[in-house]
């Protein structure tokens, strides 16, 4: 963890100060008392880059950030949340997460319990994914320029032999499967900041789920999509592949699981729960025959027991999402635009 930050004790609570954020025997002390001690291993290395053993074939890379806010929420953090996007992203390709790097950017003033907190979070879900945190970099930014804390992480994982999956992939006739109930984290984040006085518990459904998906893709061979429905939730991604696939999409709205707290907050705010983000739930479209075994199979899985079929891949309205309404009737799925809600990074 290079360039890394100082502490130092503000009233009753010790916080981050921009004192050491050049490195010293400070910044030494917090690499050690908090990223050593939540995100140590074998590879993580004091050097300017990581070492890795890779085997032979071909591996996937993913990066991204995370700057969610609040940084605390119903069933998880920023530091959960930013090891469990990423090792999804790798998952959505078939691949086994090998290694993390991250990079904090920090405001200054931040307490320092709460990073604690943070990157213990960190820890646990990566030892839950198994993968291992090999580098990273701590930077320090004035009061008011970062909103307590930014996370980026980068991934690499193995993409087994045989393996292959791409939004580019879904064929006519392919069933669209998701593992559980959908908008749960927009809404756990969107009550979390408590701008429209509405009580309801909700907790996000953050996870990572590569083992998930590996038990899948190792007993079941025509898996053609898997996509993470985060950022725009399920309805972006379905109109994501529509369009990379050339394919129409039919959904059931009887299917697709909602929550009944979460579909009662849309319904007092008019939002959609398919627009909602996701940080624990996968879009998957495999062939028709093996449908039913793949639904077996994740719902055997801690975070995907409540997986469901909920539409098909048609060679009709190519590009759009038909939903079949509860009074048998088809409707187009309005096409995602302008900033979506509530935003989560």
């Amino acid at each position: 963890m290079n360039n890394a930050v100082n502490t130092s004790g503000t009233g009753n609570r010790e916080t981050v100060t921009m004192a050491h954020g050049a490195g010293g025997r400070q910044t030494s002390a917090l690499i050690d008392r908090i990223f050593r001690t939540y995100l140590g291993n074998d590879l993580l290395t004091a050097d300017d880059a990581a070492v890795l053993p890779m085997p032979a074939g071909r591996i996937a890379m993913s990066t991204d950030g995370f700057i969610v806010s609040p940084y605390r929420f119903p069933g998880g953090n920023i530091g959960k949340l930013s090891i469990c996007g990423t090792v999804n992203d790798l998952a959505c390709m078939g691949a086994v997460p090998r290694y993390l790097t991250c990079g904090f950017v920090i405001e200054e003033g931040f307490p320092v319990d709460d990073l604690e907190e943070i990157v213990r979070a960190m820890g646990e879900t990566a030892a839950k994914a198994g993968v291992r945190i090999v580098a990273g970099d701590t930077k320090v930014a004035g009061k008011g320029q970062v909103d307590g804390v930014f996370i980026n992480t980068t991934g690499i994982g193995v993409i087994p032999e045989g393996v292959a999956t791409s939004g580019a992939f879904a064929k006519p006739g392919d069933k669209i499967l998701v593992t559980g109930d959908v908008g749960r984290h927009g809404c756990a984040i969107l009550l979390a900041r408590d701008l429209y006085g509405i009580e309801a518990d909700v907790t996000s459904d953050c996870a990572p789920l590569a083992e998930a998906v590996q038990k899948a893709v190792n007993q079941v061979e025509g898996i053609h999509v898997i996509r993470d429905a985060t950022r725009g939730g399920v309805g972006t991604v379905l109109y994501e592949i529509a369009e990379q696939s050339d394919v129409g999409i039919r959904l059931d709205s009887d299917a697709v699981p909602v929550d009944e707290t979460v579909r009662g907050v849309c319904g007092l705010l008019g939002l959609e729960p398919l627009y909602l983000a996701c940080e624990g739930r996968l879009v998957m479209i495999c062939a028709p025959e093996e449908a039913d075994r793949l639904v077996e199979i994740l719902r055997s899985c801690p975070d995907t027991e409540g997986t469901a079929v909920i539409g098909e891949v048609t060679q009709d309205h190519k590009g759009r999402v038909v939903m079949t309404t509860q009074i048998g009737t088809q409707t187009y799925l309005p096409q995602p635009g302008n900033e979506l809600l509530p935003r989560i990074c």
